[in-house]
């Protein structure tokens, strides 16, 4: 049950680089560190880590009791800082892959306000018409001697079906997102639940974009503080939250390990992987400038999905205003 927020990662991460590097050791430097925390969570873990050190054990062997919490990607930056004498530079490094990944976040996040504003006001506007209005308006229709229209005789069944069923409703309403929650847990429904989200238009294109920047991001980190492509692809993989792009990074670490490129991997899954991501890594592993290009690919990514994100906003204003419209004119 161990939960700390990014923010509260990025804080420790650029506090204990704070420390290293004014000299202290680490052990010294989680003790000055523990005196400012306010996180239960995190205060537990220090004590935890300050008994470990003082065992014998090293930063990131103390870490590795608390991996749901770090992950991978965390533990392995220490360890190499600790391994190469550089720990306090690849905090540095850590804890500014950590804001980006929290900016990259909230701006996704942002982005879907408007539409939950509209989707809100919607349901409360037309909920507002259906059990406070109409119940009022329908016995007048009732007592007519006519016909009524389709759309008026549908309006007044599904009243009538909401006033007797409501609560059997809400029920089977939590139990359906309750049971989707359960089934995104077994690794077999989330992989086709991510999968399928390639055939939606726009937000296909967005996620792809997310992922790319996320994943460029992380392994040319990793590169960079000297982590072998073999061991970053797979640490990278475990940082995806699609599955569909987890499992394909898996293979590509089972091929390279054979001795094929990862370019080569990359441009047979063009699905998966744009030809521009492929071709500047192809590049990089050519010319030994492997890193410096997916730095930049992770700079043009994080572009693209800025760019997709102001696209889908703007459609998404008139689109949801016209469907707001219609939906309660009908009614």
């Amino acid at each position: 049950f161990e939960r700390l927020s990014i923010q509260e990662r990025i804080n420790f991460a650029r506090h204990l680089s704070i420390v290293v590097k004014a000299g202290l050791p680490i052990f010294d430097g989680l003790k000055v560190i523990r005196r400012q925390l306010v996180s239960k969570t995190l205060i537990k873990i220090v004590d935890q880590l300050i008994i470990d050190l003082n065992k014998g054990q090293s930063l990131a062997d103390g870490l590795e009791y608390h991996r749901h919490v770090f992950g991978d990607f965390f533990i392995n930056i220490i360890r190499v800082g600790e391994t190469s004498g550089t720990l306090a530079q690849n905090l540095l490094y850590l804890a500014d892959e950590l804001k980006k990944a929290k900016d990259l976040r909230s701006k996704i996040r942002s982005a879907m306000i408007y539409p939950i504003v509209i989707l809100v006001a919607t349901v409360a506007i037309t909920s507002f018409l259906t059990f406070f209005v109409f119940p009022k308006i329908i016995p007048v229709f009732s007592g007519l001697n006519i016909e009524l229209p389709f759309t008026t005789r549908v309006l007044i069944s599904f009243l009538d079906f909401s006033k007797t069923y409501w609560p059997y409703l809400i029920v089977g309403v939590i139990a359906l997102f309750v049971v989707f929650r359960i089934l995104l847990r077994l690794e077999t429904f989330r992989y086709f639940y991510h999968r399928s989200i390639f055939f939606v238009p726009v937000v296909s294109s967005l996620m792809i974009n997310v992922t790319m920047a996320n994943f460029t991001r992380v392994m040319g980190l990793l590169l960079k503080s000297g982590i072998r492509i073999v061991e970053a692809v797979m640490i990278t993989s475990g940082t995806l939250n699609n599955m569909v792009y987890r499992r394909a990074l898996l293979k590509a670490n089972e091929q390279i390990k054979t001795g094929i490129p990862f370019a080569q991997y990359l441009t047979e899954n063009k699905k998966l992987f744009p030809p521009l991501l492929s071709g500047m890594i192809e590049i990089g592993e050519n010319t030994g400038n492997l890193e410096d290009n997916l730095f930049y690919l992770s700079e043009y990514y994080s572009q693209e999905v800025d760019n997709k994100i102001h696209n889908l906003t703007t459609l998404l204003e008139p689109v949801l205003l016209l469907v707001m419209g219609l939906f309660v004119g009908f009614v």
